[in-house]
């Protein structure tokens, strides 16, 4: 009986051998990982070679901040959407081809509860410190509308008018000057540069209505655009057409057939290179719906520099002032908590380069934020270990039943962090987005990080008894003067 109780021992320390073995691997692992990620940090954003730089916000780089204020007041309230997010890639291409590094463009409501909303666009432009110029630069992208000119109230006010597009611009030029009061000479159609897939420089030929050679802008509808063209031109044979640029009346043609395939052209007494212009602005995307510049904001690069270093500053102090908490309150699991931090902020940064977030002064607050939350389940978890430890149970089994016992506990603290972070960013403001991008990133980033990194690193950690003496013994007392384990 003896003999065999002998071998059970045996086959248990055995087991346990193996099992501390694999755990040490795994250990090793985690950490060379966690290298790896620092590495990949520092290669690719700190050191010479950036493939992978922070994207920084305009509160810490520096730039124009643009706000538009879209005008949907004859749209249908159901289209609003659909057009407002038309109007943001738009803008979005616009920016894009000048130049911008990054810029950001999105759609903002004055409120979710009002009646009438009303529509935003924001346009941010990291580096630019000339407004004027990207105003002007996003102020060329043209708004593209077909009318129906009504003959009757225009002759109605003027007496008889002639065909051509001069006559009737200068019939309503002639109405405007005079302070004659008028009523809109155009009826809306509907079709607006929303529908607009293409345009092309061409010149025209002797048999296409327009004088020999003369540059006009080809422009293609898609599907939708070329269904309404076709009816637009169906329903009123014999009428005048207005082509509207930016408000400009450009030509008004007359509608002498059907036209089937979507296949338009703008004259306009172009030159080449005015013909050209318009067929590259017109590509880059007509504005579905007019917008008006509301405000504007410029923020220099060394105030941005300033704000950053004072972020990072405040980042680094939170960050020892945590190391060193857990240093003198738990002594070597307050070590291996540190280095599971230092994992945790190698991967939150790695993330930052990889998504890319956008870091704003608000994100940066919410990530020095995260780094205090991020030792949360460590502390949970270790005063479980605690009462463990003291009731018998050895160190590394201790760490398997604190792990197991502080997970509900910590999972359901982070989940509503959370769900706070996805609130605020589901009804926040741009600067508020930003802080509840990065915070709930890093809550979620951090709750991984103490359920895998810190229980891999205790677990591979020598396994003592409390009734054992000696060096083993000793880590496990806290650096205060209480038993920590």
């Amino acid at each position: 009986m003896a003999k065999k109780k002998g071998q059970q021992t045996e086959e248990r320390a055995t087991e346990q051998h193996v099992e501390h073995t694999v755990s040490v691997f795994y250990a090793m692992v985690v950490l060379v990982l966690g290298a790896a990620i620092g590495f990949f940090v520092y290669t690719n954003a700190i050191g010479e070679n950036q493939k992978h730089p922070f994207k920084l916000g305009l509160d810490l780089a520096g730039g124009a901040h643009l706000i538009y204020e879209a005008d949907v007041s004859q749209i249908d309230p159901l289209e609003v959407p659909e057009l407002m997010s038309v109007l943001r890639d738009v803008i979005e291409r616009r920016v894009n081809v000048f130049g911008v590094s990054e810029p950001i463009v999105q759609v903002e409501q004055s409120s979710f509860v009002t009646e009438e909303p009303v529509q935003r666009l924001v346009v941010e432009l990291p580096g630019v410190q000339d407004v004027d110029e990207a105003i002007a630069e996003i102020g060329k992208t043209p708004l593209l509308e077909f009318k129906l000119v009504d003959r009757e109230a225009l002759d109605g006010q003027s007496g008889e008018v002639g065909d051509t597009t001069e006559e009737i611009v200068g019939t309503i030029t002639d109405l405007i000057d005079d302070d004659v009061p008028t009523t809109s000479p155009y009826l809306d159609t509907g079709l607006t540069g929303r529908y607009l897939q293409s345009a092309a420089l061409e010149f025209a030929g002797q048999n296409s209505g327009q004088l020999s050679n003369e540059p006009v802008v080809s422009i293609q509808f898609d599907d939708t655009g070329a269904d309404l063209f076709e009816e637009i031109t169906r329903a009123n044979v014999g009428e005048l057409l207005a082509i509207f640029l930016d408000g400009e009346l450009l030509s008004a043609p007359r509608i002498n057939e059907v036209i089937v395939g979507g296949t338009a052209i703008i004259s306009g007494g172009f030159n080449p290179d005015e013909a050209r212009a318009l067929a590259q602005n017109l590509n880059f995307g007509a504005l579905p719906v007019p917008i008006e510049l509301q405000s504007t904001q410029t923020i220099g690069a060394s105030l941005g520099a300033e704000v950053l270093g004072k972020g990072v500053t405040a980042a680094l102090y939170g960050l020892a002032l945590v190391v060193l908490f857990m240093l003198l309150w738990y002594r070597l699991p307050g070590l291996v908590a540190t280095i599971a931090l230092a994992i945790y902020v190698a991967s939150m940064l790695a993330l930052f380069q990889l998504i890319p977030v956008t870091l704003t002064a608000a994100g940066l607050a919410g990530f020095i934020l995260s780094i205090g939350m991020a030792v949360d389940a460590n502390v949970l978890v270790f005063e479980r270990m605690k009462e463990e430890y003291r009731a018998g149970k050895s160190s590394r089994e201790a760490a398997r039943v604190g792990f197991a016992r502080a997970w509900t506990a910590i999972r359901d603290g982070n989940l509503t962090s959370i769900f706070s972070a996805i609130i605020l960013f589901w009804f926040g403001t741009s600067i508020v987005k930003g802080f509840a991008l990065v915070f709930g990133l890093g809550v979620l980033v951090s709750m991984l990080t103490a359920l895998s990194v810190t229980r891999t690193l205790l677990i591979s950690l020598p396994d003592t008894s409390r009734d054992k003496s000696g060096l083993k013994a000793k880590l496990f007392d806290s650096g205060l003067g209480k038993d920590f384990i």
